[in-house]
């Protein structure tokens, strides 16, 4: 009979001058220089008899790597929490990343480049989204995106992209008061 393997689980783990533990965010080396980091959050970390670590992560996924692709209202930050699960070696670990909610995203005085958003989970299989349906604004009825300008009316409090209303994009940060075309 083979002996049965022993793992333990570890509360934290160092790498390459960093502190990896459960809950964090990393981004991992890709397989070529050309392709943007892998990004995935730290689930759990296990040593085995051995003494080999191994990470287990939960995968983001960019848009462009989902089965719908990129759409317009997408944010270039933006990430999906996916349902796929993989071990990986706290050797392949570049940095730390945060990975924010969208609302903590648009608050950020300012956005490093180990920033970014999330606001749907990602069933990679079936290529499903949740949530299913989200808030959407403007005459052209899009989701919220971080990188594109909106201003907001003063009288029924809706937000509009300044070229779906006729306003140039420069001045539109200075002006004093605005009201939509349906309120005036």
């Amino acid at each position: 009979m083979g002996k049965k393997r022993v793992k333990r689980e570890l509360a934290f783990y160092e790498a390459n001058g960093k502190r990896l533990e459960p809950g964090l965010c990393v981004m991992l080396r890709p397989p070529s220089p050309k392709t943007p980091p892998y990004i995935a959050r730290i689930e759990r970390i296990e040593c085995d008899a051995a003494n080999r670590v191994k990470m287990w992560c939960r995968w983001y996924y960019r848009p462009e790597e989902s089965m719908e692709g990129r759409r317009q209202f997408h944010g270039v930050k933006e990430l999906f929490l996916s349902d796929h699960y993989d071990g990986c070696y706290p050797e392949a670990v570049e940095s730390l990343c945060s990975v924010h909610s969208l609302k903590e995203y648009a608050y950020l005085s300012a956005v490093e480049e180990e920033d970014f958003f999330c606001r749907f989970e990602y069933n990679a299989s079936t290529g499903v989204f949740a949530p299913e349906r989200v808030a959407v604004y403007c005459k052209c009825e899009m989701p919220y995106n971080p990188d594109n300008l909106m201003v907001q009316c003063e009288d029924c409090k809706d937000w509009f992209h300044p070229e779906c209303v006729n306003l140039p994009s420069h001045g539109v940060e200075s002006m004093r008061e605005f009201i939509c075309p349906d309120c005036s």
